[in-house]
C-alpha cells in the first residue's frame, strides 16, 4: 500500500519527520521509539502540556453527553461555563465574547466588529506582524510574503506602521520607540486619516515575525493615539495569551486596555476554539446573523478550556510561565557571551527567542538551521520564525521544571559548539 504520507499536500511547512505514537506532559513519543522534548507546544498551544489528565478528562465526560450542539440553535453548559470562567481573568470590560475556530476567523470576526462599530475602513497593523492566512486576515500579515505568495490583491485598506525592534535598527529602546510612534503620527496625517480609520491591531510580543519585545512604552503610546482620535484597539494574543508571557495576557506587561482582544492557540489545549472578546456596547453594532460558524464554540473545545484555565490556576502555570522564563533568558544570554553567532536573546516569560546573526549583523539563517536541526537529532523539538527565518524560539509547555529547562539547554549548547566548531 502506498505511503499515505506522501498524499498529503506538499503544501505544509514541515519541520520534522516525526512520526507520533503518544505525547504526555512536555515529551513525544515518536512510533520508532524516541523521545523528543517538546519546547514547540503545537505553536504555543499546548501550554497545559500533551494530553493534561484533567483536560483529558472533561473532553471524554463531554464527549458522553454532547459533542455538538451549534449555538445558533442551542445554548450549552461548556460554553456558558467557559464565558463565566473567561469573566474572572479579563478586564472587567472585556466583557462579551464571539467564539469561532481558528486564529485567523478570531482576527476576521474583529476585523468586521470595528468596521461594523465605527463605520471606518481603514485598519493600521505593523511591520512584521502575522494574523493568519485567511483573505482578511493574511491581508493584515506582514511577516513574510510567502503568505501573500500569488494570492493578489488582498484586502484593501490596510496601511502598515514601523513595530520598535532596537536589535533591527540598531538604535536604543528610546530612540527606536520615539521613532515608530512617530512615524505612526505621520501614517494617520499622510495615508489613513483618523475619521477613516477603525482600529489599530498589534501583538503584545510578536510571535512569526521574530519573538520580538516592544520597548516599554510603545503601546501605551499607540493606545494614547488610537485614544485621541476614536481609534480602536485591537490585540492579538493568539500567541502571547494564556500564561505565555508570564502573565495571563501579553498586554497586561504594558499598561494598555485592548477594545478587542483577540484569542485562540493555548485557549484549550489543543482542542480547536477561538474568539473575541469586547465590550458588550461594542458588540451590539454587529447585525445579528453578520458573525456566526457551525462549529465555533464546540462543547468539547469550550469542556477542555474551562478545564485549561482550571488546571493553569490550581497548578500555578503562570507564576512557572514568569519564573522560568527569567532563569531561560538568563541562561541563554549567558550562551551567548560564549558563542557570536548570538546575536540577541529577548522574550517575556516562556515565550523566549534567539536570534542568529554573521559577524557583519546580517541575519544567519544558515546557523539557526543548523543548530535547529542538530537539537532535533539529540531529541529537542524548536521552531524557526522571523523574517529572515535566522530566530529560534523557546515554546515550552509552562508546566515545565527546571529539570526541563536544563535538558534543553544542555542540548542546545551542545548543538551550538558543534555548529560552531
Amino acid at each position: 500500500m502506498n505511503d499515505p504520507k506522501k498524499s498529503l499536500s506538499p503544501i505544509y511547512t514541515r519541520y520534522s519527520d516525526i512520526e507520533v505514537d503518544y505525547a504526555q506532559g512536555p515529551y513525544i513519543y515518536a512510533t520508532d521509539g524516541r523521545r523528543y522534548l517538546d519546547f514547540t507546544s503545537g505553536i504555543a498551544v499546548t501550554n497545559t502540556g500533551h494530553c493534561h489528565p484533567k483536560v483529558v478528562a472533561a473532553a471524554q465526560a463531554q464527549c458522553a453527553k454532547l459533542i455538538h450542539g451549534q449555538i445558533n440553535i442551542v445554548y450549552h453548559k461548556p460554553m456558558l461555563e467557559l464565558v463565566q470562567k473567561l469573566r474572572t481573568i479579563m478586564p472587567p470590560h472585556l466583557d462579551s465574547f464571539f467564539f469561532t475556530n481558528s486564529g485567523a476567523e478570531a482576527v476576521e470576526a474583529a476585523l468586521k466588529l470595528v468596521r461594523h462599530a465605527t463605520g471606518r475602513p481603514n485598519l493600521v497593523v505593523f511591520q512584521g506582524g502575522f494574523h493568519g492566512r485567511t483573505i482578511g486576515a493574511v491581508s493584515l500579515t506582514t511577516s513574510n510574503p510567502i503568505y501573500h505568495w500569488k494570492y493578489q490583491p488582498l484586502m484593501a485598506g490596510v496601511y502598515v506602521a514601523p513595530f520598535p525592534n532596537p536589535y533591527f535598527y540598531g538604535w536604543s529602546e528610546r530612540e527606536t520607540e520615539d521613532f515608530c510612534l512617530k512615524q505612526l503620527r505621520h501614517l494617520l496625517a499622510s495615508q489613513t486619516a483618523p475619521e477613516e480609520t477603525a482600529a489599530m491591531l498589534i501583538e503584545p510580543v510578536q510571535g512569526e515575525g521574530g519573538y520580538i519585545v516592544p520597548t516599554p512604552g510603545f503601546l501605551a503610546g499607540v493606545e494614547k493615539i488610537c485614544r485621541q482620535h476614536d481609534i480602536l484597539l485591537i490585540v492579538d494574543e493568539v500567541q502571547t495569551g494564556f500564561g505565555r508571557t508570564g502573565k495571563w495576557f501579553g498586554f497586561q506587561h504594558f499598561g494598555v486596555e485592548p477594545d478587542v482582544l483577540v484569542m485562540a492557540k493555548a485557549l484549550a489545549s489543543g482542542f480547536p476554539l477561538s474568539g473575541i472578546a469586547a465590550r458588550s456596547a461594542l458588540m451590539q453594532h454587529s447585525p445579528i446573523g453578520s458573525q456566526g460558524g457551525t462549529y465555533g464554540g464546540n462543547a468539547v473545545a469550550c469542556a477542555a478550556a474551562v478545564a485549561t484555565l482550571q488546571v493553569m490556576e490550581e497548578e500555578g502555570l503562570i507564576e512557572n510561565s514568569a519564573r522560568l522564563g527569567g532563569i531561560l533568558i538568563a541562561r541563554l544570554k549567558e550562551l551567548q557571551s560564549r558563542f557570536p553567532a548570538i546575536g540577541e536573546v529577548r522574550g517575556l516569560g516562556l515565550m523566549v527567542a534567539v536570534e542568529f546573526t554573521t559577524p557583519g549583523g546580517d541575519p544567519d539563517k544558515a546557523t539557526a538551521s543548523a543548530v535547529r536541526n542538530k537539537c532535533l537529532d539529540y531529541g529537542l523539538m524548536l521552531l524557526p520564525c522571523g523574517t529572515y527565518h535566522n530566530v529560534i524560539r523557546f515554546v515550552p509547555p509552562l508546566i515545565i521544571k527546571e529539570s526541563h529547562l536544563e535538558e534543553a539547554l544542555s542540548i542546545f549548547e551542545k548543538a551550538l559548539r558543534e555548529v560552531s566548531a
